[in-house]
């Protein structure tokens, strides 16, 4: 299906350049000559309909030779993301039945092979699992498919369009990123993992391959606009995963591009609505193509127009349900009785809805405790399960709040075994779960608020107070005294930041933590991967390493003083001391 639309432009246009990534780039013939041959050892090794077939690869053009290499083969991918504790890997491996996963360079090119029968099954794509372990939604070709076509409709693309791809291949989005270029004779950039993650990387990248389409969370907007802004190249911008803020949107719209806000759970196939954002109240947009709405009340039945109900999505983005798992199947994907087609299924998607006055569709909130961090989908029954089985833990309740910036927030409470027992420290929790579901918060109560009737009352939780738990240790020198000034900006705190309160402790995250390293990088010219700020959490441990890292060994805190020292100079003192140096 996918496949065969990306032969026929290998038909129209073989040497036009397919796919560009790090390690350099590949035209539609040669593209599709690297994934038969793949395919080719893959069916020797057993892969055929059906088979999962596990990809932990970077992010080069060898990933994307493998994804399709599968589908080849007639087999169905499953992301495996090599950033995941290994523990959560272990349960995707295990659930979905994975007996092969590809790890690494793809093998040379060799004459094009017949492919096997195409497999109806794509992907298995594990989310957050109420349960307390993911659940792998199996999406099928012919939905893919028709998410294609709709988007290649709907947006244009030409041959000779490039887009940047910056999704991690375990976020179903990256469907459309990696797949929708190739679809339509275009082009699709892949952006490192490194740069995915870094501002100023990923915008030099979008400059330089001169993309023109793109796609991202709000956070992901966030970082570019943080980052210098996003390059004027990209005129088509998408955003999605989570409610678009007006003043982002304002952001985005400001240089004259088209934005459009999408809308859909990954049980329907990446997207499922779409709307071009203007000056009116933002939404969710109308469906795509072959996509039904239907706003359900409690009894089952339409609510009246305007009135709010649950959503629930029929049509060809329906995924086959969840693998391994038939009563949650058949608790969330049901009969629907709307479309007068037999056998078919709608999902219900726990998002109350309603339609406006012109037929768009309203958001207004979640039916049950799922919630999303910066895109990302996270069940708080997974949380609260990987906190209970830390040590000391006997109950655990996450809730989301305001950081000190305002932006949303992941925390957590723990009720110890015994009085007074420390909660458990990222760490910890990093060994259970992936980075974005840890908590930015886990304090420690005597007892978890309860309602009347005996449940959990997450809504009496108390708000952090977002302060460290190590005794204050003022900067010294310039740099630590710059870094703290750079935190309390970005973090929105007017307290005293020490050089040893940890990041985290204090509200911060992954988009505070990029635009922490953008402003560090710009106001010191050198380059700190992000990740130094995730493995060295403090205005000390950065500190020291970005003296590290600097590319002439020269030291920072000396760098910095004797900028500090030229400031004080008046102009008359500069220009004695410049005709000095000149004379020097």
């Amino acid at each position: 299906m996918t496949l065969e639309l990306i032969r026929r432009w290998r038909a129209a246009t073989p040497d036009a350049v397919a796919v560009t990534g790090s390690d350099g780039e590949l035209t539609y013939d040669a593209l599709l000559r690297r994934v038969d041959a793949l395919a080719a050892r893959l069916r020797g090794l057993g892969v055929g309909p059906e088979v999962p077939v596990g990809i932990s690869m970077e992010r080069t053009t060898g990933m994307l030779v493998a994804l399709l290499a599968v589908w080849a083969a007639g087999g169905a991918y499953v992301p495996l993301d090599p950033a995941f504790p290994a523990e959560r890997l272990r349960l995707m491996r295990e659930d979905a039945g994975i007996d092969l996963v590809l790890t690494g360079a793809d093998p040379p090119a060799v004459p094009c092979v017949e492919t096997g029968p195409a497999g109806d099954l794509a992907y298995i794509m594990y989310t957050s699992g109420s349960t307390g372990r993911p659940k792998g939604v199996e999406v099928p070709q012919r939905a893919v498919t028709n998410l294609l076509r709709s988007f290649g409709a709907l947006l244009g693309l030409r041959p000779g369009d490039a887009w940047l791809a910056v999704t991690t291949l375990s976020f179903d989005i990256s469907v459309l990123e990696l797949l929708l270029p190739l679809t339509c004779g275009a082009r699709v950039v892949i952006a490192s993992t490194a740069e995915a993650s870094d501002g100023p990387a990923l915008r030099a990248r979008a400059v330089a391959e001169g993309v023109a389409f793109m796609q991202a969370t709000p956070a992901t907007w966030r970082i570019l606009l943080e980052s210098g802004g996003v390059p004027k190249e990209i005129t088509t911008r998408l955003s999605g995963g989570e409610a678009l803020p007006r003043d982002l949107a304002d952001a985005l719209l400001a240089d004259g591009a088209l934005l459009w806000n999408v809308y859909g759970p990954t049980e329907t196939t990446v997207w499922s609505t779409a709307g071009p954002v203007g000056a009116e109240p933002i939404h969710l947009g109308k469906p795509i193509a072959a996509t039904t709405l239907y706003l359900l009340g409690p009894d089952g039945r339409p609510v009246a127009p305007g009135e709010e109900g649950e959503l629930h999505i029929g049509g060809a983005g329906v995924a086959r349900g969840y693998h391994g798992l038939p009563a949650m199947t058949a608790s969330r994907f049901l009969p629907d009785p709307f479309s007068g087609v037999s056998g078919a299924r709608m999902y219900a998607t726990g998002d109350l809805t309603r339609h406006t006055a012109d037929g768009t569709l309203e958001y207004l909130g979640r039916a049950d405790q799922q919630v999303k961090i910066r895109g990302f989908r996270i069940e708080l029954g997974e949380v609260e399960t990987a906190l209970r089985a830390s040590d000391g833990v006997r109950q655990a309740a996450a809730t989301v709040c305001p950081g000190p910036d305002g932006q949303p927030q992941l925390v957590a409470y723990v009720v110890g075994h015994t009085v007074g027992a420390p909660p458990p420290d990222r760490a910890a929790l990093r060994a259970r779960l992936p980075e974005y579901m840890i908590p930015s918060y886990v304090g420690a109560l005597d007892a978890l608020p309860l309602t009347p009737n005996g449940k959990l009352d997450r809504n009496a939780l108390p708000r952090p107070q977002w302060t460290s738990s190590t005794p204050y240790r003022a900067p010294q020198t310039v740099v630590e005294r710059e870094l703290a000034a750079i935190w309390a900006d970005v973090l929105g705190t007017s307290a005293p930041i020490g050089v040893d309160d940890d990041f985290f402790e204090l509200g911060g995250h992954s988009l505070a933590a990029t635009q922490i390293i953008a402003r560090v990088q710009s106001r010191y010219a050198v380059t700190v991967p992000i990740m130094v700020l995730f493995e060295f959490p403090t205005i000390a441990g950065l500190a020291r390493e970005m003296d590290r890292i600097d590319p002439d060994d020269l030291d920072l805190a000396d760098i910095a003083a004797l900028r500090d020292q030229l400031d004080g100079l008046s102009a008359e003192d500069l220009d004695e001391l410049f005709d000095r140096l000149g004379d020097t």
